[in-house]
């Protein structure tokens, strides 16, 4: 036992007694965990109480996004979604892009040839008769009439007097203002068929529950004759 308080035995290779704090005023360092990597240049050590970081985790209060959604709020667009549909582009051409149901457009065909057939029968009913050449003559000026109301009408109006009284109208192929002549007279030809001496009514009629069938059955309300005409489309006006 030496003065001072110091016990030579107790620690024989000198130095600080093992166990022992580290001297007052020197900086104590916590020891790494194995397989803990040291902290890089420029990175704060962890205090005390704070858990590492481990490799993957996203910090504390941030979530990871989820997949196919944008990591800066705004959401990606989908596979096969049209980016137009998105900005409210809809499709080109006028009138809301429905085609029209099949008996709103059979009635405003119905109103159209009455306003046309109707004045005709009566003129030539009493100039001709209703004989054999009255019948005949009756058909020829029918046909014209019908073709010359039509066209006129789709090409000036975009429309005709039995569809502006359902609220309906002729959209020109892809999307163009209004149709041409050549367009309202291939849409509306079948109509010629009823010039024809004694069957032309009956092969009238018959195309035009044809072009019922065939507008019934298309997605987008068309009949044949729109496809024959180029793809014009009667939607709501």
């Amino acid at each position: 036992m030496t003065s001072g308080g110091y016990d030579p035995n107790q620690n024989p290779q000198g130095g600080q007694p093992y166990g022992e704090p580290y001297p007052q005023g020197g900086q104590q360092y916590p020891q790494q965990g194995y397989g803990q990597q040291p902290p890089q240049y420029g990175q704060q050590p962890p205090q005390y109480g704070q858990q590492p970081q481990q490799y993957g985790q996203q910090p504390y209060g941030q979530q990871q996004p989820q997949y196919g959604q944008d990591p800066y709020g705004q959401p990606q667009q989908q596979y096969g979604q049209d980016p137009y549909q998105q900005q409210g582009y809809g499709p080109q051409g006028g009138g809301s892009g429905v085609g029209a149901d099949i008996g709103v457009r059979i009635g405003a065909r119905v109103i159209d040839h009455l306003i046309v057939a109707i004045p005709v029968v009566i003129i030539v009913s009493v100039l001709f008769g209703l004989g054999t050449g009255g019948q005949i003559i009756n058909g020829v000026l029918s046909t014209v009439a019908l073709l010359a109301y039509f066209v006129g009408m789709e090409t000036s109006q975009g429309t005709t007097l039995g569809k502006k009284i359902l609220g309906l109208k002729v959209v020109a192929p892809g999307g163009a203002p209004k149709l041409t002549p050549e367009v309202s007279l291939k849409r509306n030809l079948y109509v010629a068929a009823q010039i024809i001496p004694c069957v032309g009514g009956l092969i009238s009629l018959g195309l035009a529950i044809y072009i019922i069938i065939t507008t019934s059955q298309d997605p987008n309300k068309q009949g044949w004759h729109d496809k024959f005409a180029g793809g014009t489309q009667v939607v709501k006006a």
